[in-house]
């Protein structure tokens, strides 16, 4: 099978980032010293290392069961299997297209609306954004007076203003975010949305009455993934639920930052506390944001390094850390994902590219009925 072209080119355009940003992490370190630090690790401690990055996506996969409870009901594995599936796909596959996987094989299991599996995910991700806005806060407050925050890397100046800035900036986007929530979810702010819609729609026709009918398709398509989100958002309205998916986001977040901190156990000249390692933690997950190829292999090296940087570490050895501990959080998930893909027959590349089963089907199985309380009504 050819790879899709938008692959190829994500592919690419990805690649060319990972292998600058690569290079600038470790242009300042000789190969042999880079060698030479890797061979007095400690491999033994990647043993703990993997178990703990197993816990946290298991607890993934409960959070995403929880928040799946105002669609539609799944037991632990068809919340597991689609999970390991789509971390997997965003490890190997350019584009992040693992964020579809899951919607896609719901739909194919449950016969959910995409749109609606798809605001699920967009839930995992603002409890996600939200709880690392707040460790940032308070773990990298709580050692900012112990170092002095300030030096240069890569050619960026970085001290303590510049960090408030950040700070600001991503409180400002968790502002925006729950105020998107709270829009979507709330009846009277929802309905409101969806009548200006109706009203826009309405004055197209008026201006362009030969396209009335593909005009109030696409307005109806539109009021109907509004109210697929909303379904998908409605943990927001059981306080129960909301305080479980909290829950759980802390204790992934808080178990991957230990994750960090044994491991480092067997590294030398790494000796960071564990709000140290949360902040590092943080700061690699804002930058891996950018662009990149699949692993995130080039931007997490730069973003570790440039973290340890600001705690004292060395380029050689915050090097050395950070590529050993990087192979260690994503190989787990690597292998998880493969075994979920072979236990549920899921073919990784012709999910990513059509949107079908392994077996060719389409992903809506066809006794799936429409259910406004599943998300069915507007694909």
């Amino acid at each position: 099978m050819r790879m899709p072209r938008k692959l190829t080119i994500s592919l690419i355009f990805g690649g060319a980032i990972s292998a600058l940003t690569l290079y600038l992490a470790s242009r300042n370190v000789p190969t042999d010293q880079l060698l030479s630090y890797l061979g007095t690790v400690n491999y033994w401690w990647i043993v703990p290392t993997f178990v703990i990055v197993v816990v946290t996506f298991i607890l993934r996969a409960l959070r995403w069961k929880v928040i799946l409870k105002g669609i539609c009901e799944v037991s632990f594995w068809q919340s597991f299997h689609p999970t390991m599936i789509g971390f997997m796909m965003n490890c190997v596959l350019p584009g992040r297209v693992g964020e579809l996987a899951r919607p896609v094989l719901l739909k194919r299991d449950r016969g959910v609306a995409v749109t609606a599996g798809l605001s699920t995910i967009a839930a995992e991700r603002i409890f996600d954004l939200i709880s690392l806005i707040v460790m940032f806060i308070l773990f990298f407050s709580s050692v900012s007076g112990n170092i002095e925050i300030e030096g240069t890397y890569l050619g960026v100046h970085l001290d303590g203003e510049i960090l408030k800035s950040i700070v600001t900036g991503m409180i400002r986007l968790g502002i925006v975010l729950a105020l998107f929530i709270a829009l979507l979810t709330i009846d009277r702010s929802r309905n409101l949305i969806k009548q200006i819609i109706e009203r826009i729609g309405q004055g197209l026709t008026r201006v362009m009455p030969g396209l009335e009918r593909p005009i109030g398709r696409l307005f109806n398509l539109a009021q109907s993934i509004i109210d697929n989100i909303a379904i998908g958002l409605s943990l927001v309205r059981n306080p129960v639920q909301l305080a479980h998916c909290a829950g759980l986001t802390a204790a992934i977040w808080a178990l991957t930052a230990v994750s960090y901190l044994v491991f480092a156990m067997g590294c030398p000249g790494i000796n960071l506390s564990l709000p140290e390692f949360t902040t590092v933690m943080v700061i690699i997950c804002f930058v891996i944001a950018l662009p990149s190829v699949p692993g995130f292999w080039g931007l997490w090296e730069a973003g570790g390094v440039f973290a340890l940087s600001i705690f004292g570490v060395g380029e050689k050895d915050a090097l050395g850390f950070i590529l050993v501990n990087h192979a260690s959080q994503i190989f787990p998930v690597i292998g998880m994902g493969l075994i979920s893909a072979l236990i549920t027959s899921v073919n990784i590349l012709q999910l990513s590219h059509t949107g079908t089963a392994a077996d060719g089907k389409p992903i809506a199985q066809p006794d799936a009925q429409p259910d406004a309380q599943h998300g069915l009504e507007g694909e």
